[in-house]
């Protein structure tokens, strides 16, 4: 089984700058860290490869510092890193960071598996997944629970729901998003740590995946943030003291006062 899992390596701290003239975060010099959901993805994608055979690769795509974020990949279990790179690429909303994603993953592939996090948490709009599968014509799953099993060129899963889950058979190649109650990520092992710092990592440029420029970056993003701000904190409200039933015709009197209208009787 050849399996895919997509990471994006996120700031690991609330201090991060926004561009003022792009609206995007000014990753570099930024410390980062595996986005946490997709840690689920990686440790889901080495447990088939451990249950089914075959190998995992691991993708990201950013600046040349995500070479950090792979390289502890590969020391928790995937066999190859690919870093996505070039500096066309900044910028990028979910659209055509999913193209991009795509783009490479056709070169890298076929695979019968692509995993990612359910969302990344810089972003939280779990956009990238099913956009990246729609680029590549796949069926695609998102909130995945659990994977029951692969059976010839189908696999059975369950997507989590908000009471209960959904029992799913679907099949290859497939494009899933996973949620933290898949499983507990493995650390990262001693030959492991060893091993990520000898695998060669891949860069694939702009050039290599033979995209146009007016599809990637700011170029290729039909959305944009105009204005990054934070909301100012509330103020005035009033506290209403004593015992309930006198706070409620205290509260009621004053909103009266204020002129708002009150469809309900004192007591009910």
């Amino acid at each position: 089984m050849k399996i895919a899992v997509c990471i994006k390596q996120v700031p690991g701290t609330t201090e991060v700058q926004i561009n003022p003239e792009t609206g995007t975060l000014m990753r570099e010099g930024v410390e980062g860290i595996i986005n946490p959901f997709d840690l689920y993805a990686l440790e889901e994608g080495i447990r088939l490869k451990e249950k089914y055979g075959g190998t995992v690769t691991v993708l990201s795509m950013g600046p040349p510092q995500v070479e950090s974020a792979i390289r502890e990949a590969i020391s928790y279990g995937a066999d190859e890193g690919v870093m996505i790179s070039d500096r066309s690429f900044a910028g990028s909303d979910t659209l055509a960071t999913a193209g991009t994603l795509a783009a490479a993953l056709r070169i890298l592939g076929p695979f019968d598996v692509i995993l990612m996090g359910r969302q990344a948490i810089d972003g939280d709009t779990g956009q990238v997944g099913p956009e990246t599968a729609e680029h590549l014509g796949i069926p695609h799953v998102t909130e995945v629970k659990m994977i029951e099993g692969v059976e010839g060129n189908r696999i059975t899963l369950r997507r989590m729901l908000e009471h209960g889950y959904l029992r799913l058979k679907a099949p290859l190649p497939i494009l899933l998003t996973v949620v933290k109650e898949i499983n507990t990520p493995r650390p990262a092992s001693f030959k492991g740590k060893l091993r990520a710092r000898q695998v060669p990592v891949k860069i694939l440029s702009g050039k290599d995946l033979d995209l146009a420029p007016k599809i990637v970056g700011l170029s290729g993003s039909p959305t944009r943030v105009i204005r990054v701000f934070t909301p100012p904190k509330p103020t005035g409200g009033k506290v209403f003291t004593g015992e309930p039933k006198e706070a409620v015709q205290s509260l009621l009197r004053a909103l009266k006062e204020a002129g708002i209208p009150m469809n309900c009787k004192n007591g009910s």
